[in-house]
């Protein structure tokens, strides 16, 4: 009989793939005889509901990251990419490091939790073009984008040129969208004033929105709540309309208007991870199909949950919704139907229902639905920090997100930008004795160079 510890492989540490590593953090805290290894390209799990708010400068960088070996000491971190998945031989192909070694990881139960990836729907020039809001660089590149646009837009004379600097588009009127313009919004026209050739009144925020009303998942009585208090702080909403075409310069709406800008958020649709493609089992619409139990069916001792997953719902009939609190939910179910299929026991079922969704609309409002229950304004934004807070891992960064959410009460935001590209440095070559400069003339002249 063999003594080798079963292998449990997650790929993935999103919601879903983490709170599955964090069940098994506690199994084996217990005493569980397995070897778990979580794999994930960022050395850090992303509280992304929180995302807009480091866009906006309302939070700092890494205060909504906990770096993953805090969060894990017995799973094993593997920080990487993934290159193949092999259902038949039980095998994953892994690269990492600068060199991109290559590894090749057995399991004998996988773990699918590979979230989604932006749609573009084929839009030309769209994917080029646009920025998109679902990972720590989108938020920080955003931030960087609005900073330098009124920098530029500062100095410049021109009035033609100013446009393009002062007009940005959010595509999408879902939860995402409506975060990320009202924490745009808010951002852009409390900085302007510390520019002094610029007026609030040159600034364009402007929300592209498919359906009739924004925010349809949390009804119409709270979507018109929701857009009236936008169009009321200035931004323009386009419902029953669409992103048509994008240049460098201007986006075209399927209403026939063509705004000049050098800014579209995309934010309008997802698809699930491209790797789902390259396996050979049942899916719906690239996410893969899986049973009550978050098994995929024909493929024992593999499991799919998340954005990758269709989880059926025994109480609607309908698939469960992609969303972050059904996919920490459902990491902890199958984290304990491996468990259970180990030791032989019986594997439980998926069952949750929705129990709210919130979202934060700008100038400390927001509009809620717990339970059944509305709410908006001042409570609602209330309810959605602190439910967020309180969801937020480690008490290290909810200590720091209530700091930084204080300060906010107080002071300004910041504009600071922030460059990631290596600085230029210069090298003196080598010369004759008497043409060589003093070392304090040499500092001198390379502090001028920069």
């Amino acid at each position: 009989m063999s003594d080798r510890k079963p292998r449990v492989l997650i790929l993935g540490g999103g919601f879903g793939g983490m709170y599955a590593a964090l069940e098994f953090e506690r199994a084996l805290a217990r005493g569980a005889n397995l070897d778990v290894t979580l794999v994930n390209r960022d050395n850090f799990f992303l509280f992304t509901p929180m995302l807009h708010e480091v866009a906006a400068s309302d939070l700092d960088i890494t205060n909504i990251v906990s770096p993953v070996r805090k969060l894990l000491r017995r799973v094993t971190f593997f920080h990487g990419d993934i290159e193949s998945i092999d259902l038949v031989n039980k095998r994953v192909g892994l690269s990492h490091g600068h060199e991109e070694h290559c590894h090749s990881l057995p399991y004998d139960h996988l773990v699918l939790a590979l979230g989604s990836t932006t749609n573009f729907f084929n839009l030309p020039g769209l994917a080029d073009r646009a920025l998109t809001m679902k990972s720590l660089d989108d938020a920080i590149f955003l931030r960087n984008r609005m900073i330098a646009n009124l920098e530029e837009a500062d100095f410049e004379c021109c009035a033609p040129l100013r446009a393009p600097l002062l007009n940005f588009v959010v595509a999408g009127g879902g939860f995402a969208g409506v975060e990320t313009i009202a924490g745009i919004n808010d951002f852009l026209r409390e900085a302007v004033r510390f520019y002094p050739h610029l007026r609030e009144d040159m600034l364009r925020v402007i929300l592209v929105h498919p359906g009739k009303m924004i925010l349809p998942e949390l009804g119409e009585k709270l979507g018109a709540y929701a857009q009236r208090k936008l169009v009321e702080r200035n931004v323009e909403v386009h419902s029953n309309c669409k992103v048509t075409a994008v240049t460098d310069r201007e986006v075209t709406l399927s209403d026939g208007t063509t705004i000049t800008t050098n800014t579209l958020v995309w934010t309008a649709g997802t698809s699930p991870n491209s790797l789902l493609d390259t396996l050979s089992c049942a899916k719906q619409r690239g996410r893969v199909l899986v049973n009550e139990c978050l098994e995929v069916p024909e493929w024992p001792g593999v499991w799919a949950l998340g954005d990758c997953a269709v989880v059926p719902d025994r109480k609607t009939g309908r698939p469960h919704p992609p969303t972050a609190q059904h996919a920490l939910r459902e990491g902890k179910v199958a984290a304990q139907n491996i468990l259970a299929a180990i030791r032989g026991d019986r594997k439980k079922p998926f069952l949750f229902s929705t129990l709210g969704l919130l979202a934060p609309i700008g100038k400390r409002t927001g509009v809620a639905n717990i339970l059944g229950v509305n709410f908006s304004g001042f409570i609602a934004w209330w309810l959605w920090r602190t439910i967020y807070l309180m969801k937020l891992p480690r008490f290290e960064k909810k200590v720091r997100v209530a700091l930084d959410w204080t300060l906010d009460l107080l002071f300004s935001k910041d504009l600071v930008q922030f460059r990631t590209v290596r600085p230029a440095t210069l090298s003196l070559a080598e010369e004759e004795p008497e043409r060589q400069a003093s070392p304090a003339l040499v500092g001198a002249g390379i502090e001028q160079v920069r």
